[in-house]
């Protein structure tokens, strides 16, 4: 395993964490009772097989249901600073609140202290605000001079502007944010996390970054002599911004080709090969979609928030490009029946109206804007399907 410094935590974090959301039993914390005994055993073998491999970083969240419960009862019996523990808990309504919910976490990790904890869902300024004036990080704060936490970071699945105002508070050690080959659009709020030296860890690299478990032929084709999973791990790992990618693991297996990418770090010819692929993926989408479009298509695009019916278009325009250029409409279907359905961590509607709104006002700063109307439509023809729920707070 290879090890990179955790930002200003100083921590040595494996490239690889082992990420705890679909270990749970059942989403209510309280149904312990459910929990089988191989259901357990499962997890045991899964974070057993992870530390084998030197991935020791276990991470989890208060909203994962079961999950702290049943990853508390699989490492009481391994050399707990050996391990680097890390929970998640959402922005509280006061500090004494925060403060209680913390204890819950402890208690169901069988622990004392946890190395990293995350504000769970910095998703939008409103959050934020909630999160510094409410009394979450004044307790975050204590918690740390108490040194039952050692370091202070949060998690987003919101825009990059929303990243970086709370990068720039200057109050948080590291961040949890998405960015992979399929959505690159977060970087600048990796630039400025860099700036600060924060650590960056990388979530769900390979469901929210592509469905790369299950990936099209295409995408295989494209990726050979690599698997997509290992070319998408080595593309992140090769970016400086980047410390840790979350690798959610089902079974013990899971781990196998991802610690083999992080190996491939240390092999000279490495960034070559990952490039070889990189341009051949860019190739290709200029070959289907024209170099003006694939490398121009988010300017001038509007925000959800700022268009009519709340439409997210960047969100529906990005998957339209990857199921056109790629073969990716599984991936497509999977985040867009999403949209209506997953609140601040997945802002913004379908497309199934827009016939009868009027974009032009927003699209007015937009090179493509008399193309983006009829994309969306095709874009909801494509992927509409039974609408998804998402994970809780994944």
């Amino acid at each position: 395993m290879l090890y990179r410094r955790f930002g200003k935590t100083e921590l040595q974090m494996p490239v690889i964490t082992a990420g705890a959301m679909r270990f749970q039993t059942s989403w209510n914390a309280e149904e312990t009772d459910k929990i089988t005994d191989e259901e357990q055993a499962n997890v045991k073998a899964c974070l057993d097989a992870a530390l084998e491999d030197g991935v020791n970083h276990f991470e989890t969240a208060r909203g994962y249901g079961t999950s702290e419960y049943q990853v508390g009862q699989a490492i009481a019996d391994m050399p707990r600073k050996e391990i680097l523990l890390q929970t998640k808990i959402g922005p509280a309504e006061s500090e004494d609140e925060f403060l209680g919910w913390f204890e819950e976490s402890l208690d169901r990790l069988g622990t004392d202290y946890v190395d990293l904890l995350s504000v769970h869902g910095i998703n939008n300024g409103e959050i934020l605000g909630k999160t510094l004036k409410q009394g979450t990080v004044d307790a975050c704060q204590k918690l740390k001079e108490q040194g039952r936490v050692r370091h202070i970071g949060f998690s987003s699945h919101g825009s990059g502007e929303t990243i970086i105002k709370a990068i720039e508070t200057r109050t948080f050690e590291y961040v949890n944010l998405h960015w992979f080959y399929v959505d690159q659009s977060k970087f600048a709020a990796m630039e400025v996390a860099q700036g600060h030296d924060m650590g960056v860890f990388i979530i769900s690299p390979n469901d929210k970054g592509g469905k790369l478990y299950e990936p099209p032929e295409k995408l295989v084709d494209l990726c050979h002599p690599l698997a997509p999973m290992v070319f998408n791990d080595l593309y992140c790992l090769l970016q400086p911004e980047i410390h840790t990618l979350s690798i959610g693991a089902k079974e013990p297996d899971d781990f196998g080709s991802h610690t083999t990418a992080a190996r491939m770090l240390n092999d000279s010819d490495t960034p070559e090969l990952v490039k070889t692929i990189f341009d051949r993926l860019e190739d290709e989408a200029v070959a289907v979609l024209g170099e003006d479009w694939w490398y121009n298509w988010p300017m001038g695009l509007p925000m959800w928030d700022e268009t009519p019916g709340e439409v997210n278009i960047p969100e529906i325009v990005r998957l339209w490009n990857l199921a056109k250029a790629f073969d990716m409409v599984e991936y497509g279907k999977m985040r867009y029946n999403l949209l209506g359905n997953g609140g601040h961590w997945f802002s913004g509607q379908q497309a199934g109206q827009i016939d009868s709104l009027d974009l032009a006002p927003v699209l007015d700063e937009s090179p493509f804007a008399e193309h983006i109307p009829t994309i969306l439509a095709e874009a909801h023809e494509i992927f509409k399907g039974e609408d998804v729920q998402r994970l809780q707070e994944d």
